[in-house]
């Protein structure tokens, strides 16, 4: 299934995921929201998939990382030439997987909407944060609506 580069756990693949998405512009309304919902699935144990890129979804990959369950990233550029530190111990524990769909150096629009198209057909169902109306999250949100389990926060 993998084409893409990927480091850690493949067989992370093979849960039930649940992707996380938040525009980059949230109402500060919105942030406490997506804090719950991080706290709760880390609680529940059941693995969250995301490109952990806007703020909050940085927030929300800094809450998962602190419990113990299974957690994908996936990047909208090249994978890292130096896994950054606060993946070792998760990827230690086989409870981390990260994805590069990518071989671009720097993120671009292009790699982001590829990544978050990536995101949300790996995943059983799919949380928004926040859909900024007329974004692009918004119009994939539009498109994958009435075929996937989608839940706005």
């Amino acid at each position: 299934m993998l084409t893409e580069r990927y480091t850690g756990n493949s067989e992370l693949l093979n849960l039930p995921k649940t992707a996380f998405l938040c525009s980059r512009q949230a109402p500060a309304s919105v942030v406490l929201k997506c804090y719950d919902w991080a706290t709760a699935m880390r609680s529940s144990g059941e693995c969250v998939v995301s490109g952990f890129h806007s703020q909050i979804e940085k927030d929300v990959l800094h809450f998962l990382l602190k419990g113990r369950q299974p957690v994908i990233l996936v990047l909208g550029r090249a994978m890292y030439k130096n896994i950054p530190d606060e993946f070792a111990v998760p990827l230690a524990e086989k409870r981390l997987l990260i994805v590069s769909v990518s071989n671009e150096l720097r993120q671009s629009e292009q790699s982001a909407d590829k990544r978050n198209r990536f995101i949300i057909d790996i995943a059983d169902k799919t949380v928004f944060g926040f859909l900024r109306p007329k974004g692009k999250l918004y119009a994939m949100y539009q498109q994958i609506k009435e075929d996937k389990v989608v839940i706005v926060l």
